[in-house]
């Protein structure tokens, strides 16, 4: 989530164009907020975070309401409602988020099939091959987001640029819900005088050393010899700043990404001690990695999970599978035996986590017979009835609560 409130919003001319500004950079915005008010409209125009109302919860996005009191991603959300107590909290819903970013995933394809998603809710396109049919890439971005908008209800901004680091750094200027096109020759004249902390990978404390040698502009940087950059940051780190602050970005469109792991975590509002919770959150935990599995057409050849107890220690186990898996009902019992094996329980958990890793196209392995196959129909048949009626049409039982006796 972008930091920025919207006040310093920087957009382009419909007249500003340029044939070689054809990297695209499409970022939606506030996406989970946004996503949230398409079923809530009555919201609209309210100061909105998502995240639990929980001591221990973190901001995962809010609006551009809440942002102008200083609310910002990754805070804690009693902090947030400190700045803003007319806030709404509303909890994330993970699986509404992703149908969502599926629909306007197929939008950008009916532009390009140049598309490279770099999360669920921003995306590189490379438009060159599609001026014949679309025109200019001025003109495409601004049809590239009103068919965002119309068909999806949500709002994006989009940033073109020759590459694709210029590209992401017009949209984040631009938000909310602008198109800014930075002409290739007037690159530099945009870089130059802002902060270092704009140029990609530079962090908080790359900052901090850069700042200390007062390099503290993208000029800054551009100017500075490599072999000084070197001896701040080391020579890798050096030569790709130096070469983004001179507008140099020689990446391609990556149209495959190789996924290493599919993985969730939870952190609970106060450390868990009772292993019947901890065995239930393992299963949920399992189910929404499963679906994810399902959904991108792989299987699991490992599972990993990660406890962190209330001290912060973490610990962490994994197991190769016999037969490679998606299906929940086989993640979580390997999951629940590595948690098994490495949680002292005398410690309660603050944080639990599981995760598929040795990914591989699904049904890449035959066998006779599949003890899986039976889970599998099932959970088919819930991936199929989520995603008609939504994520909480359907949940296994044994994930319900048990009631208190009265």
């Amino acid at each position: 989530m972008s930091h920025q409130d919207g006040r310093s919003r920087q957009v382009s001319d419909a007249g500003v164009d340029d044939p070689g500004a054809h990297i695209l950079h499409v970022d939606m915005d506030a996406f989970y907020v946004n996503v949230e008010l398409l079923d809530r409209p009555e919201l609209r125009g309210r100061p909105v975070i998502i995240g639990h109302d929980t001591g221990r919860s973190v901001v995962s996005s809010a609006s551009y309401e809440a942002r102008r009191f200083g609310v910002s991603s990754a805070m804690p959300v009693a902090r947030a409602l400190s700045l803003c107590p007319s806030a709404v909290v509303i909890p994330p819903r993970h699986e509404r988020y992703a149908e969502e970013s599926a629909r306007v995933m197929r939008v950008f394809g009916q532009f390009t099939p140049l598309v490279e998603p770099l999360s669920i809710d921003e995306a590189f396109l490379d438009v060159a091959g599609a001026r014949r049919l679309w025109g200019t890439p001025g003109t495409i971005a601004r049809r590239v987001k009103t068919a965002v908008e119309s068909e999806t209800g949500l709002p994006c901004s989009v940033g073109a640029a020759g590459t694709k680091f210029v590209a992401k750094l017009a949209s984040g200027l631009a938000k909310p819900s602008g198109v800014l096109l930075v002409p290739v020759d007037e690159t530099l004249a945009l870089l130059r005088p802002l902060p270092i902390r704009r140029l990609w990978g530079v962090g908080q404390r790359t900052a901090e050393q850069l700042e200390s040698r007062a390099i503290r502009t993208v000029g800054d940087v551009a100017a500075a010899p490599v072999e000084v950059l070197s001896r701040i940051v080391g020579p890798a780190a050096a030569q790709k700043l130096s070469e983004l602050a001179r507008g140099i970005d020689p990446r391609p469109i990556q149209l495959s990404r190789e996924e290493k792991s599919i993985g969730h975590e939870t952190t609970f509002a106060s450390d868990v001690a009772d292993p019947a919770v901890v065995r239930r959150t393992v299963l949920g935990l399992a189910d929404r990695v499963a679906a994810r599995l399902r959904s991108a057409g792989l299987s699991a050849g490992g599972v990993a999970v990660k406890l962190r107890y209330g001290d912060f220690r973490t610990v962490s186990r994994s197991r190769v599978l016999v037969e490679p898996s998606d299906v929940a009902q086989r993640i979580a019992d390997v999951a629940r035996g590595l948690v098994d094996e490495c949680w002292d329980s005398s410690q309660p958990v603050r944080l639990l986590g599981v995760r598929a890793e040795r990914l591989d196209g699904a049904g890449s392995t035959m066998q006779l017979w599949n003890p899986d196959e039976s889970w599998r129909d099932t959970e088919s048949t819930m991936d199929e009835l989520r995603s008609r009626f939504g994520a909480s049409a359907i949940s296994r039982a044994s994930l319900l609560r048990p009631r208190s006796a009265e």
